[in-house]
């Protein structure tokens, strides 16, 4: 598998792990009083957020990115759908 393709699976997985932890997670945990899921999920898209930024970071130099284009990519992983835009626009068209 290479490097790009990689990232690409990384990226999307740490955006979905963000809507799933936003999203089901912690409503459980605030409204139900019940903290598994944002103890599992947590975890998860912590990995997940860590391997992003360290593909980020290393894919800048890859392709040359400008420091502004890698500040987007990294601002865009604590957004909700950030990593779905990041895919699309930069990870999309190499």
């Amino acid at each position: 598998m290479n490097f790009l393709k990689t990232f690409r699976i990384v990226s999307i997985s740490e955006g979905i792990s963000l809507l799933l932890l936003f999203g089901i997670a912690m409503p459980l945990k605030y409204i139900f009083d019940q903290p598994l899921l944002v103890e599992i999920i947590g975890m998860l898209h912590g990995l997940l957020f860590i391997a992003y930024v360290f593909f980020s970071i290393t894919y800048k130099f890859k392709v040359n990115w400008k420091f502004g284009d890698l500040a987007i990519v990294l601002i865009a992983s604590i957004i909700p759908f950030g990593t779905f835009y990041v895919d699309k626009k930069y990870l999309n068209k190499h």
